[in-house]
């Protein structure tokens, strides 16, 4: 004889439902199911789980973005000053030079750091990257830096998302 026990989710008790988490095997309904490559999990064992990736203190963050702030500053200073030199060529160059300052500013983050992990560190370390080249490409629009500025915007879109992905430690 089969077994006709009704089961219900755990936080939905009057839907019936017999999917289980993979993980603590309690059974959830299909609106608390979260899918994972390797099957579903209730919203606990998720959020459980991401705990355990977030290991930045809060000091991190504010080493995160000011080292990301002040790198960026000077970085985009010296594409500003070499910009006013080259004139056309420096969109080439503010390339080169937005992918070698981008490197090095997540290298020495994540020494900063000590490779400590959390989404919103990512964030504010992009947020450094950005502000930090923000009075230079403003200065530059204003006072009539030529060419600086548009330069300064293209070292700012190559090197902001070579420091998240670094720093998140994304690898392509």
């Amino acid at each position: 004889m089969t077994d006709t026990t009704i089961t219900t989710c755990y936080a939905h008790p009057g839907r019936e439902t017999t999917l289980r988490c993979k993980r603590c095997e309690r059974y959830i309904c299909t609106s608390c199911a979260v899918g994972t490559p390797t099957g579903y999990m209730c919203r606990d064992c998720v959020r459980e789980r991401r705990k355990t990736f977030d290991t930045a203190v809060w000091y991190d963050y504010l080493i995160g973005f000011g080292i990301t702030f002040i790198l960026s500053l000077v970085a985009s200073i010296l594409v500003g000053i070499a910009a006013s030199f080259i004139g056309f060529y420096i969109f080439f160059l503010a390339a080169g030079i937005g992918g070698a300052a981008g490197v090095f500013i997540s290298n020495i983050t994540l020494r900063a750091i000590n490779k400590r992990r959390s989404r919103p560190l990512f964030y504010a370390c992009a947020a450094g990257v950005v502000l930090g080249a923000l009075p230079v490409a403003l200065g530059t629009f204003f006072f009539g830096g030529g060419f600086a500025g548009f330069a300064v915007v293209i070292y700012v879109v190559i090197v902001t998302p070579i420091v998240y992905t670094r720093v998140s430690g994304i690898q392509l």
